[in-house]
């Protein structure tokens, strides 16, 4: 059904609007009501309620000397007039300062000097001129001056004064014109007093002071605003017709936004269809204001049919139009109807901009669908559509939180390729993927990007630097980013504080980890929950696991509620400890919580089970995991470990699931492996965790563990646990072993790297767990050869000769016979419930100190 706007003449009483910053222009010279009244074009606010709402008085502003008026803005008399206005004390004499200006300024350049007060809300010296102006001769305020009172005092929500000098005018002389009026009539408008405005613009007709289409487009605007019905509104618009007034952008868009604050569809879509009637051209608010409406009501199809009308009648609807649209449908996630949109602009020949495919490329990455975002960028490109900075800005968001780490630098590269110029957020953006990654040479490369172009990293790209740097175990790097931080004037926040605690959090290094809280402490920075968390963390891979209970003990004095990262991290706490008990505690209460356990919890459960013979308890979880409805990883997982997926083929599984993980970040990915080859280690399952770890280091994770040169071949383990350990031992002693047997030099020193940090030069290095654990695995595999030097704790080295004897076979059997492996890898099969196959290698127990570990943990917590 078509609607018109072709309506009888208005009743009697009157009705509002909210104005325009466009259409409150006044003429060349009386300029001043633009931007001072709040417009309907140019912003949306919610509508006040009807009746009397008076603005709360300003503060007085006294004026600073220091406030001066930027030089060559105005001529060099008014610059000085209102310098010395401004330095005025509260008390000065205005005459004083008058008096050199008698003969050398105009009332144009008096109205100057109230716009430029306007400007910095000082009503009350605004105020004080007007009355010294009133009572001379040589600068008698004129209506022009009149109506800029009026109108600052309105914003300044002061109506009393602004009707007390709107009277002074007749008998002042100065006659009332529509500026003064509609200047007046915004004032009460933009205070909620719409009833008042309309009051003002019978007043004006009586006096015969025609109304204007500001005038009509100001008390529109009140009355949409104040809450006039919309027969009301209808009522005010029919009158400005009938007067020979046409509305114009600025009238149709507040009845729209009326329309879309109380839900009025069909009134909208008459709006429209009589705007483009009259030839009135819409801009991006005529299609927001209807997108607000239609979407409110669930019709955005609706909009997308006007459009269609305006192609099919040869208007052509502007690409803000199909914009606007896009957008909506995108915030709802509507893929399907968003690339209907997209193909109907381009039917219709209009071409998309960068700003068409940001938004579909946004959606896409929210979605997930990284192989459409990268066509529809080709899409893009092969258009000619240049991407902008907005547009790599998505991409680099949207795959560097889908974990297409590399992907990201490729597109800055692509950027800079391209001359298209980086922001703040694009190398933010860049940094965050880079941290994630662990990709600290990229990082660097843009650190260097932003020095050439002199900008000053922010905050956030400092804490992905020390983010990339942890992330590699480059733990002086790191150090030294944060104290460039401090020294360039970019100051840490929390996040970077964290960042920095986790790092060192990895690895054990919790003597650091400490320093970091303290410094947090000392400068006011309160800790949270991921302070907390990664403390934890840090003193359980250091062996500290009284420390970690207490730190926990702690985090809850203080009221921070524990995430299910903290409840994993505890239990890593108990299973590092042997705890059975506890860790089934601590199991069960995160299942109680209502969170599923993560993937590594189960993991380090079915560990510390094996580890203490449960094996009914470790299969009846491994079950569990692999029946799990609510999971596919849990799954996946569970079946990987039992074997189901050892074929080359069905190995994709596995791989897909781990990729999954990957996009997580490294962070995730260390804690997910390092559980994971716990349980297959302690479950026998050796080959498994061999080829699980070949994963791991093709995804970047762990960069530090293999490292061989002329002089030194070594293994680092300090940030794994133990059964990840084992399995990069074995993996590095058989790896040089098929060396050896090929030929290859032998290296002067081979090396296990098993702390870091400041403890790596005490000799309690070697009660560190990963320390003990793997001086007990080489003295089961290698006899006596490896030991600790003197010059650094935090190894376990074996010179040359030794090593060449290890290798060549010598000690590799009481009877003399050589193995092609040093360490024997193998999947042990899975026995029945309450059965038990022995294993060999499985590394040292200590059953005979858990009782003691027991008792050290529980009596903290």
């Amino acid at each position: 059904m078509t609607f018109s706007l072709s309506l009888p003449l208005p009743s009697p009483k009157h009705h509002i609007l909210r104005s325009s910053k466009e259409i409150l222009e006044f003429p060349v010279g009386r300029g001043f009501l633009t931007g001072d009244l709040n417009c309907v074009a140019g912003e949306r606010r919610c509508r006040s309620g009807a009746g009397i709402v008076r603005a709360k008085t300003k503060d007085l502003v006294l004026g600073n000397p220091s406030v001066t008026v930027e030089k060559g803005k105005y001529s060099y008399d008014v610059e000085t007039l209102i310098n010395k206005l401004s330095s005025l004390p509260p008390r000065g004499s205005i005459a004083r300062c008058l008096d050199v200006f008698k003969s050398k300024l105009s009332l144009n350049d008096f109205a100057l000097v109230f716009k430029e007060f306007a400007q910095r809300g000082d009503w009350q010296r605004s105020l004080r001129l007007f009355k010294y102006m009133q009572r001379q001769i040589w600068c008698k305020p004129n209506e022009h001056i009149y109506t800029i009172m009026i109108s600052l005092l309105g914003r300044e929500g002061l109506l009393d004064k602004c009707r007390e000098i709107f009277d002074e005018m007749p008998s002042n002389g100065v006659s009332r014109s529509v500026f003064s009026y509609t200047a007046l009539i915004n004032a009460y408008g933009r205070n909620g007093q719409y009833e008042v405005s309309l009051e003002f613009l019978d007043q004006m007709k009586k006096e015969r002071v025609s109304p204007s289409i500001l005038t009509y487009n100001t008390v529109i605007n009140s009355c949409a605003r104040g809450g006039l019905d919309w027969e009301g509104l209808l009522g005010l618009f029919a009158e400005m017709r009938h007067e020979g007034i046409q509305p114009d952008l600025v009238t149709y868009n507040t009845l729209l936004s009326a329309c879309s604050n109380r839900g009025l569809g069909d009134e909208a879509e008459m709006v429209f269809r009589t705007m483009n009637e009259g030839g009135v051209i819409p801009d991006i608010m005529t299609y927001s204001y209807l997108v607000e409406t239609f979407g409110k009501l669930g019709k955005l199809e609706k909009v997308s049919e006007l459009l269609k009308e305006m192609e099919s009648g040869g208007n052509l609807p502007d690409i803000t139009s199909y914009n606007v649209l896009l957008e909506a449908y995108a915030q709802s996630g509507s893929i399907k109807e968003s690339m209907d949109v997209f193909r109907q602009m381009q039917a219709a020949g209009c071409a998309p901009n960068a700003s068409t495919y940001s938004i579909l490329l946004n959606l896409y990455g929210k979605h997930g669908r990284y192989d459409d975002v990268r066509e529809l960028f080709l899409e893009m490109k092969v258009s000619n559509t240049e991407p902008d900075a907005a547009t790599y800005n998505i991409l680099i968001q949207v795959f560097g939180e889908g974990g297409y780490l590399k992907e990201v630098v490729t597109l800055f590269n692509d950027m800079v390729e391209e001359n298209v110029e980086p922001n703040m957020e694009t190398y933010e953006g860049l940094i965050y993927a880079c941290g994630r990654g662990g990709l600290y040479e990229d990082s660097k490369k843009v650190l260097l990007h932003m020095n050439e172009r002199g900008i000053l990293p922010s905050s956030k790209v400092f804490t992905g630097v020390i983010e990339a740097y942890g992330q590699a175990s480059l733990y002086e790097e790191a150090l030294v980013a944060f104290n460039t931080m401090n020294e360039l004037g970019s100051k840490p926040n929390i996040e970077t504080y964290n960042t920095l605690i986790h790092t060192f959090a990895g690895g054990g290094l919790y003597k650091e980890a400490e320093v970091i809280l303290t410094r947090m402490e000392d400068l006011g920075v309160a800790r949270n929950r991921d302070s907390f968390n990664g403390m934890i963390e840090a003193f359980r891979q250091g062996g500290q696991f009284e420390e970690a209970i207490k730190t926990y003990v702690d985090m809850e004095k203080v009221r921070c509620n524990p995430d299910e990262r903290t409840l994993e991290a505890v239990l890593s706490v108990y299973c590092f400890a042997g705890l059975v008990d506890e860790s089934e505690e601590q199991f069960k209460e995160i299942k109680s919580s209502g969170i599923l356990p993560s993937v590594m919890c189960y993991c380090m459960m079915v560990a510390v089970y094996a580890k203490c013979d449960r094996w009914d308890d470790a299969y009846g979880l491994l079950d569990e995991m692999c029946i799990d409805s609510g999971s596919n990883i849990h799954q996946v997982i569970g079946q990987m470990i039992k074997g189901d997926y050892d074929h080359e083929s069905n190995w994709q599984i596995v791989e897909y699931v781990l990729d999954k993980l990957n996009s997580e970040g490294c962070g995730l990915g260390k804690r997910f492996y390092n559980a994971l080859l716990e349980a297959l280690w302690w479950l026998g399952q050796k080959e498994r965790a061999a080829r699980v770890l070949s994963e791991a280091t093709k995804r970047g994770l762990f960069p530090e563990l293999f490292r061989k040169s002329k002089l030194v071949w070594s293994v680092d383990v300090h940030r794994m646990w133990e059964g990840g350990a084992y399995t990069a031992i074995s993996v590095w002693l058989n790896s040089m072993r098929e060396a050896f047997l090929n030929g290859e030099d032998l290296p002067q020193i081979a090396s296990i790297v098993v702390v870091r940090g400041q403890m790596e030069k005490s000799s309690t290095s070697q009660e560190f767990p990963i320390a003990k654990a793997a001086s007990s695995f080489l003295q089961e595999t290698s006899s006596s050869s490896f030991g600790s030097p003197g010059w650094n704790r935090g190894r376990i080295v074996c010179q040359r000769t030794q090593l060449k004897k290890i290798l060549s076979g010598i000690e590799s059997s009481s009877e003399g016979s050589k193995n092609d492996k040093l360490v024997i890898l193998s999947n042990s099969p899975f026995s029945l419930r309450g059965t038990r196959i022995s294993q060999k290698n499985d590394g040292p127990r200590t059953e005979p100190k858990e009782r003691k570990r027991r008792e050290l943990v529980t009596s903290t917590a």
